[in-house]
């Protein structure tokens, strides 16, 4: 069998480890990469033709397959496509599978259910988009009794043919819309989780999120909401609840921000279905404070802190980001272009405790200009490396402020990726802290 492998980052590593055995395999990549030696190889701008010449052919999530289509001449290429999380699917020995998906929050509700699982007992295997390709999940042994959790995107679930037992819709709102056609495709694929969910599967969504809801809806299974019963609610403020039963006081939670109640919420809704354990659940929800990345707190620093939000590449992001503190904040805005609008986040900014924003990046004048139209006008420009924003951002916090690097736009004008930004903000604040921010 002949088989190309589109794209050889992390998942078309997993897909090689997995497929070296069953055939010959070509690696197609838009650029040249290290690669094993007994491989063909396909680089360079014309990686995608030809490909009516293999039998098969594994697509990377990074890969959108009307990419594919188009550069050979017709649908029927299709046929012949698959990805890791199809063919997960598809020989997973376990069909206790849990699907996460959402526009933001997939990861940290991922993590919360896998936890909270294992806190009852279950033997959990988490991966997906949060890191671990799940083709690589297969060799740990997973049992038909364990339980999988899968935080799965849209370019995973752009041509996803199988459902899991419980699928998870978190809030959705517009994004990837320089990858997808248009907000229709990206609600489509997100769509693809339940699609194909049968009367004995579970869905679910986020009761205050029309989208969600809408996603959900297609689903054949049993449809619990969460933030409304039979789901998780949130009571007064004050707890987290369900089935009348208060699990955690809010103010217990290891998640800060009022965004994150959310995630727990979807999180306790999917677990409740397999298992209710409040005492187990309450132990995850205490302890856990968060994944790298996203709201992650870095240092205190002559009474200030700072905080990594790299993860926030999507205005409604940094405005959850911005809406988790009562703290005087200085916020760092702005990075490469998602085609977003700004006008809701300097709203936000302008409603609430920001002292001063500082603007970075190529996104800096488009940020500033929805600021000012909304008469916020307390904003500085910061410099062009990590170091100097970090530095500009002590120099304007007093004690009792917070800083929070939550840029609301993609990295790729300055930095590798969110990844390599959260990293550099961590290394230029801790660098601070080493020297005691003189």
């Amino acid at each position: 069998m002949k088989i190309a492998i589109i794209g050889y980052g992390l998942e078309g590593k997993a897909a090689y480890d997995y497929w070296k055995d069953k055939g010959s395999i070509t690696i197609c990549d838009i650029s040249p990469v290290d690669v094993p030696n007994d491989v063909q190889v396909q680089f360079g701008s014309d990686y995608l033709t030809g490909l009516s010449g293999f039998d098969l052919i594994v697509r990377s999530p990074v890969i959108n397959p009307r990419d594919i289509v188009k550069a050979n001449g017709g649908d029927e290429i299709l046929d012949r496509v698959t990805s890791n999380t199809n063919e997960f699917f598809k020989v997973c020995p376990s069909q206790n599978i849990i699907g996460v998906t959402g526009t933001k929050g997939k990861g940290t509700t991922s993590t919360l259910i896998a936890k909270m699982l294992e806190a009852q007992g279950e033997k959990v295997f988490l991966g997906g988009n949060i890191g671990v390709p799940a083709l690589d999940l297969l060799n740990q042994n997973i049992s038909k009794n364990d339980w999988v959790v899968l935080e799965l995107s849209s370019f995973q679930l752009i041509d996803f043919r199988y459902a899991p037992r419980i699928a998870v819709c978190l809030m959705v709102v517009p994004e990837h819309q320089d990858w997808h056609l248009d907000t229709k495709e990206y609600y489509s694929a997100k769509a693809g989780l339940f699609v194909r969910q049968s009367l004995e599967d579970m869905a679910v969504y986020c009761s205050l999120n029309a989208n969600s809801k809408q996603i959900a809806s297609v689903s054949k299974g049993r449809k619990i909401p969460y933030l409304e019963p039979p789901g998780a609610v949130i009571v007064d403020d004050k707890f987290i609840s369900i089935d009348n039963l208060n699990i955690c006081p809010v103010s217990e939670l290891g998640l800060r921000g009022k965004h994150n109640w959310q995630n727990v919420c979807a999180a306790i809704t999917a677990v409740w279905q397999v298992s209710k354990n409040p005492e187990a659940i309450k132990s995850v929800l205490t302890s856990f404070t968060g994944l790298e990345h996203r709201l992650e707190h870095v240092a205190d620093i002559n009474g200030v802190g700072y905080y990594d939000d790299s993860f926030g590449t999507t205005p409604e992001t940094a405005m959850v980001a911005i809406e988790a503190f009562s703290e005087p904040e200085i916020v760092i805005l702005g990075g490469s272009d998602k085609g977003a609008s700004y006008d809701e986040l300097a709203k936000t900014v302008s409603e609430n405790n920001v002292a001063t924003v500082l603007l970075i990046g190529d996104q800096g004048p488009a940020i500033e200009s929805a600021l000012r139209n909304k008469g916020y006008t307390n904003m500085v420009h910061g410099g062009n490396s990590m170091e100097e924003i970090v530095r500009q951002a002590q120099s304007l916090a007093k004690p009792g402020y917070v800083v929070v690097l939550s840029p609301a736009c993609a990295s790729f004008d300055m930095f590798e990726n969110y990844k390599d930004r959260g990293n550099q903000f961590k290394q230029a604040v801790r660098e601070l802290a080493s020297l005691g921010a003189q």
